[in-house]
């Protein structure tokens, strides 16, 4: 028997881990549309691999963001910095107006009877309260409470700060090292844990959709489903478009079917978790094993990434807002949509990694350009998904920008992972191939 059973686990194991996510996945669907509201039994799985997920993303983000930083001179950091934090508001920004061409063709809403709802009203934050929001009051409360852009801030600051160390005072270099590298080994036990996680992620993505669903029933899938086709359209065109075909296909040079091949275990993470900040730990382990980024970018860019780069929010938050418009009998105009376009993608930036932020954000947005509040509640019903699919964009956003700065810092390995097989498949030269 013992015999039978490490035979059927190595043959368990033989099979890649993404396609056993994706066969949990569909088979908790399943379960949560047959047995309904059963499912909720299995729901501690699920909640039990979000916080594992969550244990990870603070003490991997401090231990490979200064082994990163490590890795840079003050001035290499600031081009590798410049480089992320432009191309990320790009990106962002051109997710909103994609997201408001998308909502203006398929006018989402329209006919649409309001049903109503409650919702609570939130003054927007003003761009004072936004720069001060970096900077933690303490260090050691933001992490403890979550609080990411604290988190990442205080960590470049202080690694920046041991690289001068380094650099100017010649009786500290070798004590500067020592911490660098215990930074190091910290960040290389990290991604043990994390490759033991993702294992339990087969049973955690099972139980987390089939007791989603089979709480939430069915409807919350296809209820308002013209405002989920919309969201789910802008998101296709902007993956396809800016990260496929723009920035991989004629910024980088490769094949777009490569990288999707690298980022598709964060993608269906991100999808299953509607976490930017859980599935950090799933993104990183793409980035080093599969897309071959080196660690002095990705352990920067994609931390940066999960707390400030949120396209798929700005595309929801457009065509969301154009959809509770065309509900309540309130289409914009165009100067009206601008003024959408520039909020979404401000607040979008500053919108949390975490399942229901949108919602909140939401709020911030109908204020300011004053649709009533109660719309919210008519579209809290579709939130989970909507959630999910911003999600996915928002990950794989953080992968192919730090792609493209790896490209032009010479940090990715063009010869290993995804690009090997991808350049075998379609008999193409990619960037650094012979």
């Amino acid at each position: 028997m013992v015999q039978l059973i490490r035979s059927l686990w190595r043959q368990y194991r033989s099979v890649a881990l993404i396609y056993r996510i994706f066969v949990a996945f569909v088979l908790g669907s399943a379960a949560g549309i047959a047995f309904g509201e059963r499912m909720a039994v299995v729901a501690p799985l699920g909640d039990l691999f979000l916080r594992l997920l969550n244990m990870l993303v603070i003490p991997i983000i401090v231990f490979t963001l200064l082994t990163g930083i490590r890795q840079l001179s003050p001035a290499r950091l600031g081009r590798i910095g410049g480089a992320t934090v432009g191309l990320y508001a790009a990106t962002t920004t051109v997710a909103g107006i994609i997201g408001l061409a998308v909502a203006n063709v398929l006018q989402p809403g329209r006919g649409v009877e309001f049903a109503g709802g409650e919702a609570q009203s939130q003054a927007p934050p003003s761009v004072t309260e936004v720069l001060l929001g970096l900077v933690p009051n303490n260090p050691v409360a933001a992490m403890a409470d979550g609080n990411l852009l604290g988190t990442v801030f205080f960590v470049i600051v202080f690694g920046i700060a041991l690289t001068y160390v380094r650099a100017r005072k010649e009786e500290y270099a070798e004590s500067v090292d020592s911490v660098f590298e215990a930074f190091e080994v910290g960040a290389e036990a990290m991604f043990v844990v994390v490759r033991g996680v993702l294992e339990y992620g087969v049973v955690g993505v099972f139980a987390l959709m089939a007791a989603g669903i089979g709480t939430e029933g069915i409807g919350v899938f296809t209820s308002l489903g013209a405002l989920v086709l919309a969201v789910a359209v802008g998101v296709a065109v902007h993956i396809a478009f800016t990260y496929l075909f723009l920035l991989m296909g004629v910024v980088v040079g490769v094949s777009p079917v490569s990288f999707l091949a690298g980022a598709k275990d964060a993608m269906l993470t991100a999808f299953a978790t509607r976490s930017s900040s859980g599935t950090l730990p799933v993104t990183m382990r793409n980035a080093e094993e599969d897309l071959r980024i080196e660690e002095r970018v990705y352990s920067f860019a994609l931390p940066v990434g999960a707390t400030a780069n949120m396209d798929g929010a700005a595309i929801r938050q457009a065509i969301t807002v154009m959809f509770a418009a065309n509900v309540v009998g309130q289409p914009l105009a165009l100067t009206e949509q601008a003024f959408v376009l520039l909020v979404a993608v401000l607040i979008s930036i500053g919108t949390a990694g975490v399942p229901g932020a949108g919602i909140v954000m939401l709020t911030v947005i109908l204020t300011q350009v004053g649709l009533p509040l109660e719309v919210v509640g008519f579209v809290a019903g579709v939130d989970p998904i909507l959630g999910r699919i911003a999600t996915m964009n928002n990950v794989t956003g953080d992968l192919a920008v730090s792609t493209v700065v790896g490209k032009w810092n010479d940090a990715v390995d063009f010869e290993e992972g995804v690009w090997t097989r991808g350049r075998e498949r379609l008999g193409t030269v990619v960037p650094g191939g012979d």
